[in-house]
């Protein structure tokens, strides 16, 4: 949610600033809404003050032994009338509110301008696309040359957009999963975290997934629970009205989940193999920092993202989001896009971003920043390290070999039982 009181201070330039994401700003209902909150909040204060000073002159009288019969009667009455005026007050606040979790997060000026993912800012690239002298197979092909991958079944037991992997390449998927855990527990100092996979739907709002992307969910029928798209959401609602010291910043969490969604919207999208499931599994990492910090914490979290990529030999490269392209709660997105030979493109592996105060104003998240110093919202950051299913992917495709067989990276030996390729008979 955005700071009332920049929004208050200064609307033209959170219009301007929201005009970026194509948002428009309707800074006539929010003149309409503050003139109504600043008319009844001053009206309450004024009849709080009548009523305080008129029960203090009614103690007054009291110890002087007057009548003070007539002054309780209009006590009363301003009682009657402030509790009226307090229900309004709260009627146009519970309005106000509403309508800002409708609004996204303010843009940080190092967004790029744009209006998709074609105005998207390469930053850099690592490693170079592999050139194969024989026509690469994508990941179903592979797959299923081999008997590991079975879509028809996953279909036939749960619909389109599900997948079963047997054998090796479960034992694959897990690997990619310890090592990343591993990984970003030992050497990147983030601690492991076992997350509920249902969330209600406060928490969902917290992280900014409600309202505006409920049609993404799987909800419970007749129950407001939700299964996560992320494991974001429990990790950043952990914070949720919390005060943490300063020996405490950053807070670093790592959980791996699944993940579950809908995919509204996207029919016709990726909808061959591994790359758009409803159902998914990713490593999240998820920061809470002082707000001077969270710039370079973004940096940070993208390296340690990249380190996956580059222990796995996967080339990728590294994208700004523009306005157009970044998500609703995200103030600062850098994509991680891994190549894919099948489709001799790059595809999204990873967002890593920075909500600055966003998220933690909804969930009520701060920090002590010193002795006899208010509480301030801390500022977070999350980013996938990184998803598996589409890292298997790029395994797949990357290190494969004319025969279809899959050279295993190095860095999985510890979990691979001794595999090192996919796809060799006996």
């Amino acid at each position: 949610m955005l700071d009332p009181k920049v929004l208050r201070a200064d609307p033209r330039t959170v219009a301007d600033n929201l005009a970026r994401r194509d948002f428009t700003f309707d800074a006539a209902m929010y003149a309409e809404l503050e003139a109504e909150r600043k008319a009844a909040q001053s009206e309450a204060e004024s009849l709080q003050a009548q009523r305080n000073t008129l029960s203090k002159r009614i103690g007054e009288a009291r110890q002087q032994g007057e009548d003070a019969t007539e002054m309780m009667a209009e006590v009363t009455g301003l009682g009657a009338q402030l509790e009226h005026r307090q229900a309004a007050l709260a009627s146009i606040r519970q309005r106000l509110d509403a309508w800002l979790i409708g609004m996204p997060n303010l843009l940080d000026p190092e967004v790029p301008d744009g209006k998709g993912p074609q105005d998207n800012l390469e930053l850099r690239r690592w490693g170079d696309p592999a050139e194969f002298d024989f026509e690469p197979l994508d990941h179903v092909q592979l797959g299923e040359r081999w008997g590991l991958l079975d879509m028809r079944q996953a279909a036939a037991m749960s619909g389109a957009r599900f997948s079963v992997l047997q054998g090796e390449l479960a034992l694959l998927h897990r690997a990619l999963t310890q090592f990343m855990l591993d990984l970003h527990t030992r050497q990147h100092g983030y601690e492991e975290c076992y997350v509920p996979y249902l969330v209600n739907a406060a928490s969902l709002e917290g992280t900014g997934q409600l309202p505006k992307f409920r049609e993404d969910l799987f909800a419970l029928e007749g129950e407001q629970h939700f299964l996560i798209p992320t494991a974001e959401v429990p990790l950043t609602n952990l914070l949720r009205d919390t005060i943490l010291e300063m020996p405490e910043l950053p807070w670093k969490k790592i959980a791996h989940t699944p993940c579950f969604r809908a995919e509204a919207g996207s029919y016709g999208m990726d909808t061959r193999g591994l790359i758009r499931q409803h159902q998914f599994e990713k490593v999240e990492l998820v920061l809470a920092v002082h707000p001077e910090e969270s710039e370079a914490a973004l940096e940070e979290l993208t390296i340690h993202a990249e380190a996956v990529l580059q222990a796995l030999e996967l080339p990728y490269r590294v994208v700004s989001l523009c306005g157009g392209d970044i998500g609703f709660a995200a103030a600062r997105t850098y994509d991680l896009e891994v190549w894919l030979p099948s489709q001799k493109a790059y595809r999204e592996i990873s967002s890593c971003s920075n909500f600055r105060d966003f998220q933690a104003r909804r969930i009520k998240a701060r920090f002590r920043p010193g002795q006899d110093k208010p509480p301030q919202p801390v500022h977070t950051l999350n980013g996938s390290g990184l998803a598996i299913g589409r890292t298997l992917v790029a395994v797949l495709e990357n290190h494969q070999s004319e025969d279809g067989s899959v050279q295993i990276p190095d860095c999985l030996a510890p979990w691979m039982d001794g595999v090192t390729r996919l796809g060799v008979a006996g």
